[in-house]
């Protein structure tokens, strides 16, 4: 008897222990990540659909009252005292915003997680707590889905123009790692500091195809999107999986015409990281935001992302609490947008034509052949007005790989084209019809050759070449 009163109590706390064990199993699966890849125009169409989510620019540069701090900034600098990612949650969810995403590493280096790569990091601070796990918890506690910002440029650690060296990338490498296994789900890692004018880190001296893949190995669903996509022409997904536009710097989607999924980003304070005057200084209008901006933009397929940024304490200032409020009064998330139009695969590999041997028809004397190649979109090939059937020529390394070419037209004129390869031995037809779009996308079957041609056969006026670009690209 009593050995049959102790089997019932053990069963009974077996039974205990397994619905508190289960329960975190399904707590944690809930959140973990799943490696069932998604076709890019179901995630495209879904972080639309977010409509409005909330930018969160907190780092050492709060620190300093300047975006761009000292690179050797001391990690003793930063002390948020009063840190309360909940509060940052609420505040975004009081808005009716969708999202939150936190610049998890800005220009200065400095790491607001626990990583394992650089000294430089918060748990070397007085807060010695992980923020990106805070930030999380808080933010998906509120039903809020998560994005990380993250920089490539990198001014403390050296990762700027003419200093880049293996061990440099090794390193963006080991942070995205972190960053895209301990977390849980993030649903866009956007990135900064990469091809840039001002940064001046080009896709070759941090190979993009390769942080691309290990995102995607990581995380299949994660969105990636480079914030510095600006000198791309807005018709073409280069780099990115979502268009972006930085309005702060002047960048502006076409309200009209834009047929990209799309991001664009704006401070609700002066700047992105906390300055000192914040709290006294009046926020934007709030009707303005969203009749002249948050409305229009989601109109034309574009997600918009409002920056608030934390102050010392690590919390937002009473204004930027009101402001938010008064957004979620006068604001409401009708839930999806219409349905984008698919863009294909992003090109995410070297441009094997980017000043590369060209030859041409005879072409406009400013305006010759070495213009279609530079990697410029401002210039451009113009072909000669007593030519009648132009042509253009590129040459490859012997043998090379590519399944992709790309031509983008200054001014839409080209109609017919034939499109060709040598081999080696003899010229081989890889495309020969019609196609009116400006930006011409010819996908195919990967082939070896030496040269690539395009023979235009009918055109409206004069054709025009601003970019052609040869792609190994992932299909």
């Amino acid at each position: 008897m009593k050995n049959h009163l102790l089997i019932k109590k053990l069963s009974a706390i077996f039974c205990i222990l397994f619905f508190f064990v289960t329960g975190n199993v399904i707590s944690v699966s809930a959140q973990s990540i799943s490696k069932v890849r998604l076709p890019l125009s179901t995630l495209q169409q879904r972080f639309v659909d977010l409509r409005f989510g909330m930018f969160i620019h907190f780092n050492i540069p709060t620190y300093e009252n300047a975006d761009w701090p000292d690179p050797e900034t001391p990690a003793s600098d930063f002390n948020p005292k009063k840190l309360d990612c909940v509060q940052w949650a609420k505040a975004a969810k009081s808005a009716n915003m969708t999202y939150g995403c936190l610049t998890t590493k800005h220009h200065s280096g400095f790491c607001i997680w626990d990583t394992k790569s650089t000294n430089y990091n918060v748990m070397n601070s007085p807060l010695k707590r992980d923020v990106v796990k805070e930030y999380v918890k808080a933010f998906r506690d509120e039903g809020l889905k998560v994005m990380l910002y993250y920089s490539i440029l990198d001014t403390h650690h050296r990762l700027r123009p003419n200093s880049i060296q293996p061990q440099h990338i090794d390193m963006v490498k080991k942070q995205i790692t972190e960053l895209l296994s301990n977390y849980g789900p993030v649903e866009a890692l956007i990135i900064d500091g990469w091809d840039a004018p001002w940064s001046r880190i080009s896709y070759d001296d941090v190979p993009f195809d390769e942080i691309y893949k290990l995102v995607k190995s990581l995380q299949p669903n994660c969105l990636l999107m480079d914030l510095n996509g600006a000198k791309y022409p807005a018709e073409g997904l280069y780099y990115t999986d979502i268009k972006t536009y930085e309005m702060g710097a002047g960048q502006r989607i076409s309200q009209e015409t834009n047929k990209m999924p799309a991001l664009a980003c704006l401070p609700i304070q002066g700047s992105w990281f906390w300055k000192t005057d914040f709290p006294f200084t009046p926020v934007r209008d709030v009707n303005k935001l969203i009749e002249e901006v948050l409305v229009p933009l989601n109109k034309a397929s574009c997600n918009f992302i409002l920056n608030v940024a934390p102050n010392r304490d690590g919390l937002f200032d009473d204004n930027a609490l009101t402001a938010l409020k008064q957004i979620g009064t006068r604001w409401k998330n009708d839930g999806p947008v219409a349905p984008i139009a698919e863009t294909g695969p992003p090109i995410i590999s070297h441009n094997l034509a980017k000043r590369a041997p060209v030859n041409s028809s005879w072409s406009d004397d400013s305006n010759i052949m070495d213009f279609a190649n530079d990697d410029n979109f401002g210039s451009s090939w113009l072909s000669n007005p007593n030519v009648k059937h132009p042509w253009y020529e590129i040459t490859l390394k012997p043998g090379q790989q590519f399944n992709t070419v790309v031509l983008f037209e200054s001014n839409s004129n080209i109609k017919k084209y034939k499109l060709t390869y040598f081999d080696g031995t003899i010229w081989r037809t890889l495309y020969e019809g019609e196609n009116l779009n400006r930006f011409k996308v010819n996908r195919f079957k990967q082939v070896k050759g030496d040269k690539v041609r395009i023979d235009i056969e009918s055109y409206n006026e004069r054709p025009s070449i601003a970019e052609v670009g040869v792609y190994n690209n992932p299909l």
